[in-house]
Parts: C-alpha cells; sequence; structure tokens
C-alpha cells in the first residue's frame, strides 16, 4: 500500500540533497520577506498542516517549508536528532534549494528550541521570529516539568502496519480539529495516508527522546535583542495555582527584545488549524519592524 500510495502522493514541492538523503522543500508566494515556517514534533505531514496559513501568508511573502528527516515527503536519517544536526540540516536544504536568506523563522512547538540556537548561532541569517506556541528551552524549568520520554517501540508502528490499523479505526484523531472545509478533502486523505508512512517512526522518537539533551545545550541562550519577535498562544489557565501561565512565561522571554509583540488568541496548541487568518493579518502588521 506505501509503494502503491508513494507513486499516487507524491511531493508537491523540490527533494533536495541533505548528508546524501532527501529533503522536502516546498515553496509558495514570492514577496519580499521569506518566511520558513518549523513543524512541531510528530507533525506527520507539516506542508500539509500549514496549508491554510500557508495559503494567507504567500499573498504577501516567499513562504517555505523544509520538512525535516522523518516528516512528509522527506528521508529517514540515521543521524541524530540533536538541535545542531537540525538546525545545519535545515540550513543545507535551504541553501541547496536556493533560498536566499535572511529569513524569518515560523516555528510551531518544539521548533522554538531549534530557532533559539539557530538565531544565536547564526543571527546575520535571520531577520525575525514568530512563534505559534512555540517552546522555548526555559520553559520546563519555568512550569517544573519534565521533557517526553518515548518507547522506542513506537518506531515500528509506521513499518508494521499499526499507524495504518491505527487510521482505520480512528482516523480524525490524526487530522487537524479545524472547521468543515478549512482543509480539503484531498489535503486530508493526503493526511491520513502519510501518517500510515511515517506515523512515530524512529526519527521521530528520537528526537522526543533527544529533547532534554537540546534543552540542556540551549537552556542559557535568549532572543537576541537586536531580532524582532512575535510570538502567538493560546491564553491557557496559569499552571499549579502559582500565577504561572504562558502568557506570563512568554513575557518574561521578550522582556529583552527590542521589538516584541505577545498575542493572545482563542484556540488549540496548533493555532494555525483555526486562527490562520488572524496570524496572517498580525504577521503582516508586524513584519514592518523586519524591515
Amino acid at each position: 500500500m506505501t509503494i502503491f500510495e508513494q507513486k499516487k502522493y507524491q511531493a508537491a514541492g523540490e527533494l533536495v540533497e541533505v548528508d546524501g538523503k532527501k529533503m522536502h522543500v516546498y515553496t509558495k508566494g514570492d514577496g519580499e520577506n521569506t518566511i520558513v515556517l518549523l513543524s512541531g514534533l510528530g507533525t506527520a505531514a507539516p506542508v500539509l498542516d500549514f496549508e491554510p496559513l500557508i495559503n494567507e501568508l504567500a499573498k504577501h511573502n516567499k513562504i517555505v517549508v523544509a520538512e525535516p528527516f522523518g516528516y512528509g515527503w522527506s528521508d529517514l536519517t540515521n543521524k541524530k536528532r540533536t538541535v545542531e544536526n537540525i538546525v545545519e540540516e535545515l540550513r543545507t536544504a535551504l541553501k541547496n534549494a536556493n533560498i536566499e536568506g535572511p529569513y524569518i523563522l515560523m516555528p510551531h512547538s518544539v521548533s522554538g528550541i531549534y530557532t533559539m540556537y539557530y538565531a544565536n548561532k547564526y543571527p546575520e541569517e535571520i531577520k525575525g521570529i514568530i512563534g505559534i506556541d512555540l517552546t522555548l528551552p526555559k520553559a520546563l524549568e519555568y512550569f517544573n516539568e519534565s521533557p517526553p520520554k518515548l518507547p522506542k517501540y513506537l518506531s515500528f508502528i509506521a513499518r508494521t502496519g499499526i499507524a495504518r490499523l491505527a487510521l482505520s479505526i480512528i482516523p480524525n484523531d490524526f487530522l487537524p480539529i479545524a472547521h468543515a472545509g478549512t482543509y480539503s478533502e484531498e489535503n486530508l486523505k493526503m493526511t491520513k495516508t502519510i501518517s500510515a508512512w511515517k506515523g512515530y517512526n524512529q526519527n521521530v522518537v528520537n528526537e522526543a527522546n533527544e529533547l532534554k539533551n537540546n534543552i540542556k545545550k540551549t537552556k542559557d541562550i535568549s532572543f537576541p535583542p537586536n531580532i524582532p519577535v512575535m510570538i502567538f498562544t493560546p491564553d491557557k489557565k496559569e499552571a499549579n495555582g502559582e500565577g504561572r501561565s504562558n502568557r506570563t512565561f512568554y513575557q518574561t522571554q521578550l522582556r529583552n527584545v527590542a521589538e516584541n509583540k505577545l498575542v493572545i488568541l482563542d484556540g488549540h496548541h496548533y493555532l494555525h488549524w483555526t486562527r490562520y487568518k488572524d496570524i496572517s493579518d498580525h504577521v503582516k502588521e508586524f513584519i514592518i519592524h523586519f524591515e
């Protein structure tokens, strides 16, 4: 089934070589600013997941999605999922796809860790940062939480067909929670299909289990003060009754950034599933500071 499906559903973007493997890089739009969307942990098909947001942002910007190894149409890799490797793979993919910087990085969730590392190591390549409920290195300490740990047997889910079986039983658990019509039937069909190919593969499991080390490597760094940063987050309730929330945490992280904005939106952790138009409007307004 997978072989048949991979012939039927081919990559919409370009497959570029990175470390001897193929990475999928998708682009849309030709605006002056280049926004690179970075997906959260375990998002099976980032290009499909971001599609409504891509369509909105691409009206005024050049939008890029470089699907990491183990995601979407990209290959799997045997390299460790360290923050260093993930960032260098991204940079190589952008270079080999002839996508020139400086970039506006737009990470969702765990990609905030990689964005923080990227912005501090290569600040000249970054024009701005726009986060969607992004994970930052100091978050676990702030909320007194532990990073996830996934059992290695999960990496057999896709290749043994268990992911495909699960999709036949509970298909909606693998799809965006969005209003009817937000995602096309073709998009949803491909999302389910790619989830069967890539669900909890070895790269995703290894990335989750490497998170603790990646946070340790980056916990002492902050946003560069001269790079504009905007963060979108749902207004979650206070944690542990200590007056700590997403709002208060992000405020501490933005304190030393010269041009910053925190936008609170009603919605899911995957805010772009339902608030893509609002996000695009705020981006259009804030991007003036990136010039």
